[in-house]
């Protein structure tokens, strides 16, 4: 954590450099975000206008220079960078400067630590720490050696950088295994579902756009809802019932920011399957925010990544799985940006506004495995009427003389062996 105490913050200066590759401006708004998400406060925002990265600490002396003054000046105790830095830049920006520094994805790092809550989710985030760790063990130098080239250093043995590195590399390995035994759990739970025939829809999209929200306000979830970066990290997955009688799986996931730094994608792997299991997906979107397209891009960005890394018998599938786009926070807008149609939904997640059109459109765009029949099975074809029960789900039914009159969601599996018995659809 970045709280030094309970009552003081530590006071961050933002850092960047701009060559141009994205608006620096916009990703420094976020970059404060997550600092105030981890537990600091910014100070300052600076950024330096370059043509490429000085190699030695991705900003001119000059700007740091400047960071140095304002740091002393201010009481400022901490440097967070916008982007990633080798261990020998963080080390060559703290000795000019003075003040600790990190980089984006050491400050991601640390808030997925901090709200990491199931065993899964401390490993996926302890994964990623390592696995980021791994190739920044040098930039100490040989202080950590115990081999050197003076005399009395020369001998058989080990540098410590190599132990270091072995024990990183051994604890990798055990992390890895311990996922890939959760994720085996998880896929026989997707087995299960697949096999019991229940949809799956995935809300997917930007960190804190109200994808929980969402999901508490159409299941009653009782998940955690903050207005903070990352409230969620651990999959949550409810009951949704839809107007056309199906009940289908709503799974929350994980959020996403800009430049997702690639160790979380690979970490959180096994949680983001979820999505790429589901046979819906719902990208939801801030529509009040300016950057509402920049929301969209991000999360085309990451599921068109999960299809491309996507193996085994539902590659293909999770390919072709359609997208509805879901504008939240309508309520803070007087005109929406985006037009509406059947795979764009607009709604307010906190008054409910849009909701009965949002699940209309969902139940549009899931493929429709079943049916809802008005049935009426004579007595002595009792084993249809289980297997309806059992494949499908029964509303109502009452006995005629004929048999039972029932109104049902008929299986597909189980459309050829009613339909001499169906006497019409609501």
């Amino acid at each position: 954590m970045f709280e030094t105490n309970q009552q003081q913050k530590q006071r961050a200066v933002l850092l960047a450099a701009d060559i141009g590759e994205y608006d620096v401006n916009l990703s420094l708004d976020e970059l404060s975000e997550l600092a105030e998400t981890a537990g600091a406060e910014t100070a300052a925002k600076i950024s330096q206008r370059r043509a490429s990265f000085d190699p030695a600490t991705c900003v001119g002396s000059g700007c740091l220079e400047e960071v140095r003054e304002f740091c002393q000046g201010d009481g400022a105790n901490l440097i967070i960078f916008d982007g990633e830095l080798s261990a020998s830049q963080v080390r060559n920006i703290e000795n000019a400067t003075g003040v600790e520094v990190i980089d984006r994805t050491t400050l991601i790092l640390d808030i997925f630590a901090q709200r990491a809550v199931t065993s899964a989710g401390r490993l996926q985030v302890e994964l990623a720490q390592q696995k980021y760790r791994l190739p920044r063990l040098g930039g100490k130098g040989n202080v950590l050696s115990r081999l050197g080239g003076g005399i009395g250093t020369r001998g058989p043995g080990e540098s410590q950088l190599e132990t270091d590195r072995r024990h990183v590399r051994r604890r990798i390995t055990a992390l890895e295994a311990q996922l890939r035994e959760l994720e085996s759990q998880r896929e026989l739970l997707r087995s299960r579902r697949r096999k019991n025939g229940v949809p799956c829809v995935a809300i997917v999209g930007y960190t804190n756009v109200g994808k929980s929200t969402l999901l508490n306000a159409l299941t009653d979830a009782g998940v955690l809802a903050e207005d903070k970066l990352f409230a969620t990290l651990d999959p949550t997955s409810r009951g949704l019932s839809l107007p056309d009688g199906r009940t289908v799986m709503l799974i929350d996931t994980v959020g996403l920011v800009r430049r997702l730094p690639h160790q979380l994608v690979e970490a959180f792997h096994s949680t983001l399957e979820e999505a790429l299991e589901a046979d819906l997906l719902l990208n939801v979107c801030d529509v009040s925010s300016p950057e509402v397209q920049e929301q969209v891009s991000v999360t085309e960005d990451v599921i068109r990544e999960l299809r491309e890394r996507a193996k085994g018998p539902n590659a293909e599938a999770f390919a072709e799985t359609p997208v509805l786009t879901v504008l939240n926070k309508c309520d803070l807008i007087e005109e929406c940006p985006i037009p509406v149609n059947g795979r764009v939904a607009l709604i307010s997640a906190k008054t409910g506004f849009g909701f009965d059109a949002l699940l209309e459109k969902i139940s549009a765009l899931l493929e429709k495995t079943q049916r809802r029949l008005q049935l009426e099975i004579p007595f002595e074809k009792g084993a249809l009427l289980g297997l309806i029960r059992q494949e499908g789900k029964v509303f109502s039914e009452e006995y005629t003389e004929k048999g039972t009159r029932v109104d049902a969601l008929v299986d597909r599996r189980v459309l050829a062996q009613v339909e001499p018995y169906i006497l019409q659809t609501p």
